[in-house]
């Protein structure tokens, strides 16, 4: 049903609902249980331990952990392994992964509590009541009351505007607040809808009353309207990455690359110094030629890189907080 398109009447029939006392307590609680709590759908948190081993998903991070790995294989094999080097490395990995999840984490429980201390509330007619209730509570067939600094907690279709004048710079992106009525739209010839700025009977989420009072009767809760359309579009879309990370991303190629060259040219040159024919013929001077190229591979590598990053990063996500602005992201900081 295009309740814009449709008489009040006609709409609060379609919903169940009385205009002027709204739904009973029986029946909000039935409906809330059917369409669910009147909130955008937020996305599953991931496990601390799956966002632990993400942050090592990064190429810089790989490269480290690949260099351990080679140092610890090749001083096994060789019976003179030095943990020393490979004890350094996997501290930073796992340091600079702690220090990004528990930066995170703890910006998230900042954003959870700001969040509970700015739940909306609505004023609500029901069993012929004024009640004042989280918007979170709403259901479809509430009729809410709507003054001037409300934000509107639902799609609405109004009942009543005394002067009502509505924001919608955030669904349209128009900068003047629009007048709303009770009134019925037509059509214009040779169209079957109306565009979203012009459904001058409707009042939508997200958007702010800023002149004038009105009521409204609740069409649509949570991911049902305009609002939770864009947020759905919105989850679908893929993350991009920072300038930075873009930047740390290259620099991870052209080591990796430079990594390779390296071993195979001093790989090469020793065994052309030795002599190809000693060195196939001897198991310790080809694995001592080997070592030699990798030592220098692992070298070339800047082990320290990724730790300074993410501290520099988790000291500006700290300045930015004590300006009271809050960063979820450690990328984001930059």
């Amino acid at each position: 049903m295009k309740e814009y398109l449709s008489s009040a009447d006609d709409v609060l029939s379609a919903q169940g609902t009385d205009g002027e006392s709204g739904l009973s307590e029986a029946a909000a609680s039935e409906r809330l249980a059917k369409h669910g709590p009147n909130k955008l759908k937020e996305e599953e948190k991931t496990p601390l331990w799956i966002r632990f081993f993400q942050q090592m998903a990064d190429p810089m991070v790989i490269m480290l952990i690949v260099a351990a790995i080679i140092s610890a294989a090749t001083g096994m094999i060789k019976g003179e392994a030095d943990w020393a080097d490979v004890i350094i490395i996997m501290f930073v990995v796992v340091v600079n992964s702690v220090l990004g999840v528990a930066q995170e984490a703890k910006s998230e429980e900042a954003l959870a509590a700001l969040q509970e201390m700015s739940a909306a509330q609505s004023k609500v007619m029901r069993g012929g009541k004024l009640v004042h209730l989280p918007s979170s509570e709403l259901v479809p067939g509430d009729v809410v009351l709507l003054e001037a600094g409300d934000a509107v907690p639902a799609d609405c279709r109004v009942l009543e505007s005394a002067s009502m004048k509505i924001e919608e710079a955030a669904l349209t992106g128009e900068s003047v607040p629009v007048e709303k009525h009770a009134g019925g739209i037509e059509l214009a010839a040779g169209t079957d809808d109306v565009p979203l700025g012009d459904r001058k009977n409707m009042c939508y989420m997200g958007s702010t009353v800023v002149y004038g009072r009105g009521r409204a009767v609740v069409c649509g809760t949570g991911m049902d309207t305009e609002m939770g359309k864009i947020a759905g579009a919105l989850s679908e879309a893929k993350e991009g990455l920072t300038p930075l990370q873009v930047k740390l991303a290259e620099l991870s190629k052209i080591l990796t690359i430079l990594v390779i060259v390296i071993c195979i040219v001093i790989f090469g040159v020793d065994i052309i110094r030795h002599g190809v024919g000693n060195v196939l013929t001897d198991p310790t001077a080809l694995l001592d030629t080997f070592m030699v190229a990798v030592s220098l591979a692992v070298a070339a590598i800047p082990e320290g890189l990724v730790a300074v990053v993410t501290i520099v990063l988790s000291l500006g996500v700290t300045k930015m907080a004590k300006r009271q602005a809050i960063i979820r992201k450690l990328s984001a900081v930059e």
